[in-house]
């Protein structure tokens, strides 16, 4: 099914209609809102857990697992929008000695948003997820293009929460639905959307970034695409717990059958530490499974073949033999010389149970293949307190927009500190797309001058500013 351009312009024209009420409506109203979205997810947990089930093969428990991900994050939005201090209220008085008007600074909703959804996370990263989640606290109507991975799914979840939207209070408008590649096109172009957030391929990332960007009014377009996800393993690290490592990566890089954006991709292993031959003895047990998609099934075993054609490259072990049409688990070695000369090669993302383990034998090695790494989500550092790691640390810190000395990147917490983000290509801003912060993608400031107080907004007049975090005459006030 796609959406004719006259469904879209009635979409977009209802969101327009629709804008200015979220933009005005107070904390308490948008918060119930949200909240309200988040009960009806919540009261057809089961109803919706089967359609997604028929659909994505990920399974009713980490399925029902997700949905509580999605309604938390919904709920975490209303936290935020309560809070307050995502308004960034600056209040500079006026000083006639200096010749200086007053001036009342805060951030406002964009306007109509496009969400684009994710194959891998029906839930959390689609139509009611936490782009949708954070758009909506800002202020701003969505319109979300569904995934062709899930469409009875979209089509549902955008029923519910778009009456459950409007039975609370909120707008006809609120949230709309459109589907198929021409619709999803024609909606980051369309001139009544303000900003786009997307999830998903590089190469479809890249295309949608380009239309937002070639429009004749380009707007902001965030979009989360690939990540390899370095890891950085010393000698100290592997002798002082190699079993527990290896074990580690083997349950990180094959959970969610490798199709997680946080997937530990690369990982940078001491030369003759012995830490392959672990890794291989717990991948040989390791379970494959069905992937997302048909597409995503057919593309996985030419991208491991694609890495397998570099002559550096060798198969340390495979995983447990899949049934047809699934996928079992690999893990290739090559070396850090290798990665260095042919990044393009060597460093492309493979999305299933895949990693590759570099092998490094000097610090200037480590350095020189680290450097060629690609913008990534997240780095991964295991080292002892008897390392000397800064050097690496500094260039793991210019690679990712998380770093992790403990663990396995795969899981991201949903929190007021969280960042899911990175340098091109992980992603194509500098902002997050997963945590409380997500929601300044889908603000912009402004600034009133000498404005009269009955025409500011509720939110910069005296009386409300010492009830909310702002900052006066540059000091901070926190009621």
């Amino acid at each position: 099914m796609t959406t004719t351009t006259a469904e879209l312009d009635a979409l977009t024209a209802a969101a327009a209609a629709a804008a200015p009420v979220w933009r005005a409506a107070d904390a308490a109203t948008r918060a119930s809102w949200l909240r309200a979205a988040a009960d009806t997810l919540d009261a057809h947990l089961d109803e919706l857990v089967a359609i997604a089930d028929e659909e994505t093969r990920l399974g009713e428990t980490r399925l029902r697992g997700e949905v509580g991900r999605t309604t938390g994050q919904l709920r975490l939005f209303a936290t935020v929008v309560e809070e307050g201090s995502y308004l960034e209220l600056t209040v500079d008085d006026a000083d006639a000695s200096a010749a200086r008007p007053e001036l009342r600074r805060m951030l406002t909703g964009v306007g109509p948003v496009a969400v684009f959804s994710a194959s891998n996370f029906p839930f959390a990263f689609s139509v009611a997820g936490g782009d949708t989640a954070s758009a909506l606290a800002a202020g701003n109507p969505v319109i979300v293009k569904a995934h062709s991975g899930h469409p009875r799914l979209s089509e549902r979840t955008a029923e519910l929460v778009a009456a459950a939207l409007v039975e609370a209070g909120a707008p006809e408008g609120s949230l709309g639905l459109v589907e198929g590649r021409e619709a999803g096109n024609a909606l980051v172009q369309h001139p009544v959307i303000q900003a786009a957030g997307f999830t998903g391929s590089l190469g479809g990332g890249r295309a949608l970034f380009d239309l937002a960007s070639g429009r004749p009014d380009p707007i902001p377009f965030y979009g989360e695409l690939g990540s390899v996800n370095p890891v950085v393993i010393t000698a100290a690290a592997v002798a002082a717990r190699g079993e527990a490592l290896a074990q580690g990566l083997v349950g990180s890089f094959t959970l969610g059958v490798g199709q997680f954006c946080t997937k530990p991709g690369v990982v940078f292993v001491p030369e003759g530490a012995g830490f392959e031959e672990l890794v291989a003895g717990f991948a040989a047990g390791a379970a494959g499974g069905p992937l997302l998609t048909e597409r995503i099934t057919e593309a996985f075993p030419s991208g491991v073949a694609h890495l397998e054609g570099d002559p550096s490259v060798a198969v340390v072990a495979q995983g447990l033999p899949a049934e047809p049409g699934s996928a079992q688990p690999v893990v290739l070695s090559t070396d850090a010389a290798a990665v260095a000369t042919r990044p393009s090669v060597l460093l492309e993302e493979c999305f299933g149970p895949v990693t590759l383990l570099v092998r490094y034998s000097s610090q200037d090695e480590l350095h020189a293949a680290l450097e060629a790494v690609p913008g990534s989500l997240t780095a991964t550092l295991h080292a002892e307190d008897s390392d000397d790691v800064a050097a690496v640390l500094e260039v793991l810190t210019r690679k990712a927009g998380r770093v992790l000395f403990a663990g396995w990147p795969t899981g991201v917490a949903v929190t007021w500190s969280q960042h899911h983000g990175g340098p091109w290509p992980a992603t194509t801003s500098l902002h997050t797309s997963v945590g409380a912060t997500a929601i300044r993608r889908f603000l912009r400031p402004v600034v009133f001058q000498d404005a009269p107080a009955a025409l500011l907004p509720a939110v910069l007049r005296d009386e409300s500013l010492a009830r909310l975090p702002h900052r006066r005459n540059g000091v901070l006030q926190v009621p």
